[in-house]
Order: structure tokens, then C-alpha cells, then sequence
């Protein structure tokens, strides 16, 4: 379980990071090529969109940060988990849930992401 937390932690750092080149580079630690991204608001497939979808999310939500909102659970090649986005060390303005699928190279090849808490106007 202590490598789905360690996926899930990359996972979050890469929606984390600025900087373009340092996210790509996490993003092909974490991704598989090809992977798919759906959540209520988008649908992306490979690194360039799940990139592009990052960096707009970091547009609208600038300075706060994602953070596991309790550990992962995982069975077979599937983890779910929750995540807050908020200011650090604060209140979370969202809160999503995600189920990832995971291929035998221990890469993400799917998110079906979840929005349980978003703020209005968002």
C-alpha cells in the first residue's frame, strides 16, 4: 500500500508544481503516455492535455495547493482516494475523489475524477 500512497503523493506534487518542465517531468513519472484524465469539468488524454488541464487549474486557483485528504486504498490494479486544494495548511475550498487505474507498469492509465465540494462560481 505504501507504493499506491508514494504514486498518490507524485500524482498530487504534479498538480502541485509550477514550474512546466519540472510538472512534465513528474507527470512521466506517474503517467502512462496515453493516459486518460475525466472529471466533471474536463476530458484530456496523454501528457499534454492532463499538463494543460493542471496548468489552467493552477490559473484559477493560484496559490493554493492539493494535499491527500487521508490515505489511498487500493485494490488490484485500482486506487481511490481523496484530495483537498486549499491554502496550505488550510481549509480546503475544494474537495475531489479520484479512482486510478494503474497498468502493470505501475504507471496511471486512467483518473475518473470526482468534485464533492466546489465553490460557487467555480
Amino acid at each position: 500500500m505504501s507504493d499506491i500512497n508514494d504514486l498518490v503523493e507524485r500524482y498530487l506534487a504534479a498538480w502541485n508544481e509550477t514550474d512546466a518542465a519540472a510538472r512534465r517531468a513528474l507527470l512521466a513519472e506517474v503517467f502512462a503516455a496515453d493516459a486518460e484524465y475525466t472529471d466533471p469539468l474536463v476530458s484530456v488524454r496523454g501528457v499534454d492535455g492532463l499538463d494543460a488541464t493542471i496548468a489552467a487549474v493552477q490559473g484559477q486557483f493560484g496559490g493554493l495547493v492539493f494535499s491527500p485528504g487521508g490515505p489511498a486504498d487500493a485494490h488490484h490494479n485500482l486506487a481511490r482516494f481523496t484530495w483537498h486544494l486549499g491554502p496550505e495548511g488550510g481549509e480546503p475550498v475544494v474537495i475531489g475523489f479520484d479512482v486510478a487505474v494503474i497498468g502493470d507498469d505501475g504507471l496511471i492509465s486512467n483518473v475518473h475524477g470526482f468534485l464533492d465540494k466546489v465553490p460557487a462560481g467555480a
